[in-house]
């Protein structure tokens, strides 16, 4: 989930695996794959940076093969 400002000033959180594609037209929108469009404040690369970061903390504590569920066992 990434954190966004509609051009209204308030905050949305949606969901980043859900975006389609953004457009620049001047102001940012955001195609969802639902077919739902968000006109926000953020610029494309923004977005973008904010996206990685989410994918990026959602991979950050991988489950070992086999199922242990602990990281940390030696």
């Amino acid at each position: 989930m990434i954190k966004v400002t509609k051009l209204n000033g308030s905050e949305l959180v949606i969901n980043a695996d859900l975006i389609e594609f953004i457009e620049i037209t001047p102001d940012t929108l955001i195609s969802l794959t639902t077919g739902r469009k968000i006109m926000v404040q953020e610029d494309p690369d923004e977005i973008i940076a904010r996206t990685v970061a989410y994918r990026n903390q959602a991979r950050a504590y991988p489950v070992p093969a086999g199922g242990s569920g602990s990281l940390f066992e030696g």
